[in-house]
């Protein structure tokens, strides 16, 4: 049963707040526009919450040194601080001179793409993003149901919405354009670049070619390049680049674009109601989602050949073997070749096969390959594994 959004408590990132104010006092919390960054903050116990859209606490911010020695409690909350005229100015006082207040600070993008950002702080702050919902925020709203957070998305307000929220999501892609983009931004021709997310959305997982976007949404390729990085600065896309060791065999350049949210993408491709076939692309997503909520990080990787031999997701850390990734709906649906095609380059390393129905992981040889079959669970547990020896 669902709960109440104002009642839930998102136990996962919760403790990944903790964790950042044990190494950082300032904790940078990034996202897109409604993932649930004010309600997540706000469910934090012990702290004072300061709205920097509101002209009065504005003015109370003037002063930065002023502030930090007058607030009441030592955590607060500076919430979508990038209202401020200088908004490092204040998170690097308070890192330096005041690290006994600890502070969570709130925005759209990353830190290094806004302009109103003059010192991005390194070394100073720990970074939080709060993707759309994931596996333990099903748990926690209530509900369980892949199918529902498929259709609906993880923005919270969407995924409780009774109904599919077929108006929110345009109104999401308004508020996007009119709030996040032209405000930190500042880009022109609003129909092509609201044009050009739309068609993401319905490639999303493609392999991307800037020259393909240029004429629908009437402007140049290098205009098409600069919304992208601008998109994903924002979260709102995910830029995958392909592994590779510049083998004259593999894709190089090329990079995968995906949709930041299962909703929208079915939204955008008219995928209602779902259909069987639908379900392994959902998955996939649903697959980067959960990776990107636990690695906490945007560099994950795709293999591709020149063949046309795919691998889904490649993880390159840092003095480890790649570990390659193949999702699947369904087990049964594996085929070896492309694994093998990878393995053929790079012939050591984990292989995982991520199945919606697999409830117990196990192992299987093929060719010499050994082929971990797991569910989503097992994955978790082999990232957290992985995080842990870091």
């Amino acid at each position: 049963m669902l709960k109440s959004w104002r009642m839930v408590q998102r136990t996962f990132w919760l403790k990944l707040v903790e964790k950042g104010w044990k190494r950082r006092s300032v904790i940078w919390l990034s996202g897109v526009r409604r993932v649930g960054k004010t309600f997540l903050c706000q469910s934090i116990p012990g702290v004072e919450y300061f709205d920097c859209e509101m002209p009065r606490f504005r003015r109370r911010l003037e002063d930065p040194e002023d502030f930090l020695e007058k607030v009441k409690k030592k955590r607060i909350v500076l919430d979508e601080i990038h209202r401020l005229p200088n908004p490092s100015e204040l998170l690097k006082l308070a890192a330096d001179h005041f690290p006994s207040v600890e502070i969570i600070a709130t925005g759209s993008s990353t830190l290094q793409a806004s302009s109103r950002f003059r010192d991005t702080l390194v070394g100073r702050k720990a970074e939080i993003w709060l993707t759309p919902m994931m596996s333990q925020d099903l748990v926690d709203f209530g509900s369980e149901d892949l199918r529902h957070r498929f259709l609906r998305g993880g923005l919270p307000p969407f995924f409780m919405n009774p109904g599919l929220p077929e108006k929110e999501f345009q109104e999401w892609i308004d508020s996007f354009w009119a709030r996040d983009i032209q405000e930190l931004f500042r880009l022109e021709r609003r129909y092509s670049f609201q044009r050009f997310l739309e068609l993401l959305f319905v490639q999303s997982g493609g392999l991307f070619e800037a020259t393909r976007f240029a004429r629908p949404c009437e402007v140049s390729r290098g205009t098409i390049s600069n919304y992208l990085a601008v998109l994903n600065s924002t979260w709102a896309v995910h830029v995958i680049r392909p592994y590779s060791t510049h083998r004259s065999v593999e894709i190089t350049a090329a990079p995968k674009v995906y949709g930041f949210d299962t909703g929208f993408v079915c939204h955008f491709r008219g995928w209602y109601p779902l259909r069987d076939d639908d379900l392994g692309v959902l998955w996939e997503h649903w697959i980067l989602n959960e990776m990107h909520s636990q690695l906490q990080t945007p560099r994950i990787h795709y293999w591709r050949d020149k063949k046309g031999h795919e691998v889904d997701f490649i993880l390159a850390l840092r003095n480890k073997k790649p570990i390659a990734i193949e999702c699947k709906w369904t087990a049964g649906h594996f085929d070896l070749v492309n694994l093998k095609a990878f393995r053929h380059h790079y012939p050591d390393g984990p292989n995982w096969v991520i199945c919606h129905d697999v409830d117990r992981e196990y192992t299987r040889s093929f060719d010499k390959i050994k082929v971990d079959f797991l569910g989503l669970p097992g994955l978790t547990r082999r990232i957290q594994s992985l995080l842990a020896r870091r």
